[in-house]
């Protein structure tokens, strides 16, 4: 029998989350109270009363409330837990070996990109008659659970894709009103021209949207399996990607099996979509694999951390669609960076701060300048009185037109984030990804249906607005290496003289861990204490977030070198680790008479993908761990 289980358990306060699915094989053919309702494929649910399911056309049961149902979008996926009397358990007869199971197209991440795609492909398959399977694997406990973004929603991919967005009830409602753009010094804010372009734009929370989102694909047909990490990539003898196997489940810290242990699954696909956001672990590896970046436009990919609160503000001060971005203070002048402040619904604000992660003084603490913002003159009182909701942390792509990757490989293609189509001037990128998830689904359609050629996604995407817009603002980031006022200068150029027609192109600088200059060469920060009203510590922050993961599980951050961290980062770069992460996931500990050990607390994590990027050895790994582990983001 195949057996999938995903558990989240979480210590106090945190609530938990356990589920489980069951299929049995069974000759019986009918359905009572004590009796298991039997498939054609020979598989069973074992249960006391269940209504008979639908299969798919592999001949496996398609579930009408899969691991998570819908409830408002505002709360997030319900969490089903009664199933199968109570429980959900996929079991295997053989703990040895995984199961498998075969759809046409399987799609992992479900972000805006991954489920873009799917609803295009069930959209076509319905507009042709046509029958694909598609399934769609999410590591998050619930849809939606680890998405962020700021998010100012420009609807232009949405309306290609469900050009009826609004009679359908997508949770898209404040209309952006107005729209400011200041320079900060430390007392003081100067407004500049707005360069973002918002009218028409929405303030959104992504995490509900991609919700709505999940919703619309069940409706049409698509398996969403969220709380099941994709850890492996699967070939076949000639490398050709065909799909993907989640984890195994119930693995103890030291590597040995739990009670609870069982072996991951085998998701197989004609074709296989990456759709992981930024710095997917999978699309990385596919990536390099395949030489996809040099096939491409050839540059290395550059990031900045997004670090984002939402507080509930005094009536009096909210402003619903108010839109406000600024730059300069608290960072120095060759630090790139800045914040946003969005007017939400319901006397919502979405508060953040982004520093691009080339910065050079490792004693830079991304948290911390966070925090340090929150105190400005300008931007103090529209918290002062309010309560701060939810927390949280993720890292996005910068390198735009120039560092995209060749995205077709054999076997499949690599979407969204995980290819980097974020616009830097406008700060989007949730409308170039989901556009790159329709054009994918366009050209995994045909391929499979009329055996035309998966390249054709390429050439559909140069084709594209897509395209047009990321090498019109392609110039902007990189003119950001010489610094704060010159890469305002020339940026302006860029905008309003040559409008993206320049006839150079810009590079980008050193890779982000190269860019970390030496310790000695540095001054360190000193930051202020927290003062519990508009700044917090990292526990508290990290409460909001929600996250949790397993305790007894290995450790999903991984050390190439163990000796790298005490050797090479904390003599020469005094530990950066212990300040980019924005969870306190590293730390240098000691005993009385000992040196300094680097301490990895793993249950942390918010999967920002900070420290893969920016280790100055790159000998940090991030890998997946168990499913449903991680931040459980409802309004981020």
């Amino acid at each position: 029998m195949l057996r999938l289980i995903s558990s989240s358990s979480k210590s106090k306060p945190y609530s938990s989350l356990s589920y489980s699915i069951s299929i049995h094989r069974t000759s019986h053919n009918n359905i009572t109270d004590d009796n298991p309702k039997s498939f054609s494929s020979g598989f069973s649910i074992n249960s006391a009363k269940t209504a008979p399911l639908s299969k798919n056309r592999n001949g496996f049961p398609k579930f009408p409330a899969k691991i998570g149902g819908f409830d408002q979008y505002g709360s997030g996926f319900r969490r089903v837990q009664n199933l199968v009397g109570g429980t959900r358990n996929f079991s295997s007869e053989s703990s040895l070996c995984r199961e498998s199971i075969n759809y046409d197209v399987v799609i992992v991440g479900a972000g805006p990109a991954g489920l873009s795609a799917a609803i295009k492909l069930k959209q076509m398959c319905k507009e042709n008659d046509v029958d694909l399977s598609v399934c769609v694997v999410e590591k998050g406990a619930e849809v939606g659970a680890h998405i962020l973004s700021g998010n100012v929603f420009e609807p232009r991919a949405l309306d290609e894709l469900i050009p009826k967005w609004k009679e359908e009830e997508a949770p898209i409602h404040v209309p952006v009103s107005s729209d400011k753009f200041w320079l900060l010094s430390k007392t003081r804010a100067f407004s500049l021209p707005s360069p973002f372009n918002n009218k028409g734009n929405y303030v959104i929370s992504l995490s509900q949207l991609v919700r709505w989102l999940g919703h619309k694909a069940e409706e049409l047909g698509v398996e969403i399996y969220p709380g099941f990490a994709a850890s492996e990539i699967l070939y076949d003898t000639r490398d050709k990607v065909i799909g993907i196997a989640t984890n195994d489940m119930g693995v103890a810290k030291d590597g040995s099996k739990k009670d609870n242990f069982q072996p991951g699954v085998e998701l197989k696909g004609k074709v296989t979509l990456f759709a992981e956001g930024c710095r997917g672990s999978l699309s990385e590896k596919i990536i390099s694999k395949y030489n996809l970046r040099e096939k491409g436009q050839g540059q290395h990919q550059t990031y900045a951390l997004g670090i984002k609160e939402v507080w509930e503000v005094s009536e009096d001060k909210h402003e619903a669609g108010s839109v406000l971005h600024t730059i300069g203070w608290p960072l120095n002048h060759k630090t790139y960076g800045g914040s946003f402040l969005y007017h939400m619904k319901d006397r919502q604000v979405a508060i953040g701060f982004v520093v691009a992660l080339n910065y050079h003084n490792p004693f830079l603490n991304p948290y911390e300048e966070f925090q340090k913002f929150k105190h400005h003159p300008a931007i103090k009182p529209l918290l002062e009185g309010g309560t701060a909701l939810e927390y949280g942390a993720r890292t996005l792509n910068e390198g735009g037109y120039q560092s995209i990757p060749y995205p077709v490989f054999p076997g499949g293609a690599i979407i969204g984030c995980s290819a980097g189509f974020l616009n830097v001037p406008k700060i989007k990128g949730s409308h170039t990804a989901m556009k790159s998830g329709i054009l994918a689904a366009e050209s995994v359609f045909r391929t499979l249906n009329e055996g035309s050629p998966l390249e054709a996604f390429w050439e559909s995407l140069r084709s594209s607005w897509i395209w047009k817009e990321l090498y019109n603002a392609r110039n902007y980031r990189p003119a950001f290496e010489y610094g704060l006022y010159p890469g305002l200068a020339l940026s302006g150029l860029e905008h309003y003289i040559m409008r993206g027609k320049s006839p150079w192109t810009l590079k980008h600088g050193k890779p982000d861990h190269e860019a970390t200059d030496e310790a000695q060469m540095c001054k360190p920060i000193d930051y202020p204490k927290p003062d519990g009203i508009v700044s917090f510590d990292m526990p508290t922050s990290l409460y909001r977030s929600n996250t949790n993961h397993d305790h007894d599980q290995p450790a999903h951050l991984r050390l190439t070198d163990p000796k790298i961290p005490e050797l090479v980062n904390l003599p020469i770069y005094a530990g950066p680790e212990s300040r980019y992460c924005p969870a306190h996931v590293y730390e240098y500990t000691s005993d009385e008479s000992g040196p300094l050990k680097l301490q990895i607390n793993a249950q942390n994590c918010l999967h920002c993908k900070a420290c893969d990027i920016k280790d100055p050895k790159q000998n940090i790994k991030w890998t997946v761990p168990e499913g449903g582990g991680g931040p459980g983001y409802t309004v981020m």
